[in-house]
């Protein structure tokens, strides 16, 4: 009976070790720290953003998200906001940026319009982001079958998207020397289309931004573009 109850006990003591052990590693895994203050924020170089982002998204394609912490964040946010990044995405409904990345309330800005364009607003959203709020990375995010990129090959014209899908063309007229039929069909076509399209933006924030040029140039801001595969989930960052 005594070795009995010795046998239970260590059995016990070892759940209990296991169970511990498990909580830790949860935990280390969870996203239980609250997002950066003003120090943090300071602290962090452009290049650890995009490693943050990238290892978000490792995490968003095999699944293994870090708890949102909700409760704790939201009482947080009531002091201020200090964000690490801001994403132009596509208004697509299947792109869920802050999942995507594995981030949280608090972590980054997300401006969304159909065909992820830099519009005036955009630009200004980002200067605030960039120069007053202090994000460190500005990421353009295309992403596979994009319905404004389809929608701007085949020329659809309806109401305001008109003028909205004219300014992707300059990304159809970039895809020279492409054999195939240049429509919403080919999906290799829209494809290409979809990454010059990030491509142009990209450019187009360097100089139709005086300010987040200088911000570049000074190392204080990175601008890249990527493109979201509804397939994977991975995002995949252009050169």
């Amino acid at each position: 009976m005594k070795t009995l109850s010795l046998a239970i006990t260590g059995l016990a003591i070892a759940a209990i070790i296991t169970a511990c052990s498990g909580d830790k590693t949860e935990s280390s895994n969870a996203n239980t720290e609250l997002q950066p203050d003003a120090e943090a924020q300071k602290a962090l170089s452009p290049e650890a953003i995009l490693e943050d982002l990238t290892n978000g998204n490792v995490k968003y394609v095999s699944g293994q998200v870090d708890g949102p912490n909700i409760e704790a964040r939201r009482e947080a946010a009531k002091a201020g906001q200090y964000p690490k990044a801001y994403i132009l995405s596509c208004v697509d409904s299947r792109v869920p940026v802050e999942q995507v990345f594995n981030q949280g309330i608090g972590d980054i800005f997300v401006g969304r319009v159909a065909g992820n364009i830099e519009t005036p607003e955009q630009l200004g959203s980002m200067e605030f982001a960039a120069a007053v709020a202090g994000v460190k990375v500005i990421m353009v995010l295309g992403h596979e079958a994009c319905g404004a990129v389809k929608g701007a090959a085949d020329s659809v014209k309806l109401g305001n998207l008109t003028t909205l899908l004219e300014q992707i063309n300059p990304a159809i007229s970039a895809v020279e020397g492409y054999e195939g039929e240049r429509n919403a069909k080919n999906k290799e076509f829209i494809a290409k289309v979809t990454e010059e399209n990030v491509a142009i933006t990209v450019s187009n924030i360097r100089e139709r931004s005086e300010v987040l040029a200088n911000l570049e140039k000074e190392g204080k801001l990175k601008i890249v573009g990527g493109i979201y595969s509804l397939q994977t989930g991975k995002v995949t960052l252009l050169n």
